[in-house]
C-alpha cells in the first residue's frame, strides 16, 4: 500500500524530527521523560518511532502503485541505501580514528567465543525450530521439491550468519521457489529487527545484566577510560575547519572505498565464477559483494589513519559526528520494520521466533558459563544476525570506541556465512524429513 509520504526529502525530515524529539526528551532532567529513559534507551526510540510511522502507513521503504495503463509499479525509498552506503562507512571512519587496535585485541577471547556461539545458535536453531513446529503444525514446515520450507529457511541461515551476499548464495544453491521467497524476506526483516530492538533495550539494563552474568567488564572499561582520557587530553572547541577536515577524511575514505569496491567486487566475481567447484563458488560468493569491500576498505583505511595525527580529530568530536550518522542509519533501519508484516504468514514468523529464541538462549547460557559481559553477547549476536550494517550500531551504543569490534566480527561473519548456512540447511533438511 502506498504510504502517505513517498518523497524522500519529506521522509528524511520526518526521520530527523523523530531523532530531534528523542534527543530533546532524553536531555530533560525532570518530569516523565527521565523515568522513561531509565527503562527504554534513546537508541531504541530512535529505531522504534520510524517503525511506528511505517506500521501506520505514514512512510515506507517499499510500496506499489498502478499507472494509467494498469501496470503495477514497484517503488522504494533510497534513504536506507544512502545511509548504509555513505553514512555508515563515514561513521566507521570517524569512530575508528582514535581506536587503539592493541587494546581491542586485549579484550581477549570472549568476543570470539560469543560470536561463534551466536553462529552455532543459528546453525542448530533452524533444525530445532523445524522439529518443534512440526509437532504442532507439520504443514508449516512441509512443502516438496523447490517449495520445501527448509529450502526457504536456508536463505535465513545465510542472512543470520553472514549477510545479504550469503543469503543470495543460499537462494542460488537450494533454488527455493522465487515466488515464495518474499515470505522469507519478511521473516528475516521482522525477526531480525525485533531481536535488535530487544538487544537495544538490554543495553539500558547492561549493569544489571552484567551483575547477573557475574561478568568481568574490566578490560572493556579500561579501553573506554583510555579513549576518554585521550579525548580529554586533546579536547578543543571545534572550528569550521575542523568539521570540514573531518568530513573530508570521512567521505574521502568512503569515496576511495566505493572506487576500490567496484573493481575488487568485479575482479573477485569473475575469479569466483571461474572456480570449477560449485560448492567453493558458493562459499566464496561474498567476495563479489561491493558492500563487503566498501565496509572492509573503509575500516582498514580508518585503522591506518589511527596511527597518524588524524586521530587527534577525536578531540574535535570525530566520534560524535560519526554518531550523528549512526543515528540516521538507525532511523532508516527502523523505517524498514512494518509490524503488520508479522501477520502475513504467522507460521513462518513463529518458526523465526523459535529459531531466534534458541540462538538467544545459547548465547545467554554460554555468557553465564564464561562470565562474558553483555557487550560481547549483544555484539556477538548482532555481528551474526545483523551484519556490518547493524553490529556497529549496537557496539557504539556501549561506547563509540567499541564500534570497530562490531565491524571486525561482522566482516568475519561474511567469511563463514555460506559455510555455516550450508551446514544449517543440511540439518534442516534432515529435520524436515524425519
Amino acid at each position: 500500500m502506498e504510504p502517505i509520504f513517498t518523497n524522500d526529502a519529506i521522509v528524511f525530515g520526518i526521520l530527523m524530527s523523530s531523532l530531534g524529539f528523542v534527543f530533546y526528551t532524553e536531555s530533560l532532567k525532570t518530569g516523565f521523560w527521565p523515568k522513561f529513559y531509565k527503562i527504554v534507551p534513546g537508541l531504541f526510540m530512535a529505531y522504534f518511532i520510524p517503525a511506528i510511522f511505517t506500521t501506520a502507513g505514514v512512510i515506507s521503504t517499499e510500496w506499489k502503485t498502478i499507472n494509467a495503463s494498469g501496470e503495477i509499479i514497484n517503488n522504494s525509498s533510497q534513504l536506507y541505501y544512502v545511509a548504509s552506503r555513505f553514512l555508515l562507512p563515514a561513521a566507521l571512519v570517524l569512530m575508528t580514528l582514535s581506536i587503539d587496535l592493541k587494546a581491542i585485541f586485549n579484550l581477549g577471547s570472549k568476543a570470539l567465543i560469543m560470536f561463534f556461539t551466536g553462529t552455532v545458535g543459528v546453525i542448530i536453531g533452524g533444525p530445532l525450530a523445524i522439529l518443534i513446529i512440526s509437532i504442532f503444525s507439520p504443514e508449516t514446515v512441509g512443502g516438496s521439491d523447490f517449495d520445501a520450507v527448509w529450502r526457504g529457511l536456508s536463505t535465513l541461515a545465510g542472512s543470520w550468519i553472514g549477510g545479504g551476499a550469503n543469503q543470495t548464495a543460499m537462494l542460488e544453491i537450494y533454488k527455493y521457489n522465487p515466488a515464495k521467497y518474499g515470505g522469507m524476506v519478511i521473516v528475516d526483516i521482522v525477526i531480525a529487527n525485533i531481536w535488535m530492538a530487544i538487544l537495544l533495550i538490554g543495553i539500558g539494563k547492561k549493569d544489571k545484566i552484567n551483575k547477573w552474568l557475574k561478568a568481568d567488564t574490566t578490560d572493556i572499561e579500561k579501553l573506554k577510560e583510555k579513549v576518554i582520557t585521550f579525548t580529554q587530553k586533546i579536547k578543543k572547541n571545534p572550528t569550521l575547519s575542523d568539521f570540514m577536515i573531518m568530513l573530508a577524511i570521512a567521505f574521502g575514505t568512503v569515496s576511495f572505498g566505493h572506487f576500490s569496491a567496484k573493481y575488487l567486487s568485479a575482479f573477485f566475481s569473475e575469479f569466483v565464477a571461474n572456480i570449477n567447484s560449485q560448492t567453493w563458488r558458493n562459499i566464496f560468493s561474498f567476495l563479489g559483494s561491493g558492500f563487503f569491500w566498501l565496509i572492509s576498505i573503509s575500516t582498514i583505511v580508518a585503522i591506518l589513519l589511527s596511527y597518524t595525527k588524524a586521530k587527534n580529530y577525536e578531540g574535535a568530536g570525530a566520534s560524535k559526528l560519526g554518531s550523528v550518522f549512526i543515528y540516521i542509519l538507525v532511523a532508516t533501519i527502523g523505517m524498514k520494520m512494518d509490524l503488520n508484516q508479522a501477520l502475513e504468514n504467522p507460521g513462518l514468523i513463529i518458526i523465526g521466533f523459535v529459531w531466534m529464541g534458541i540462538h538467544a538462549g545459547l548465547l545467554i547460557l554460554v555468557a553465564k558459563i564464561i562470565r562474558a559481559p553483555y557487550f560481547f553477547l549483544a555484539v556477538g549476536s548482532q555481528a551474526n544476525v545483523g551484519g556490518a550494517a547493524s553490529a556497529p550500531i549496537v557496539a557504539q551504543a556501549f561506547h563509540p570506541s567499541l564500534a570497530t569490534v562490531g565491524v571486525l566480527l561482522a566482516v568475519f561473519g561474511y567469511a563463514i556465512g555460506t559455510v555455516g548456512a550450508i551446514l544449517c540447511t543440511i540439518l534442516m533438511e534432515l529435520s524436515a524429513t524425519i
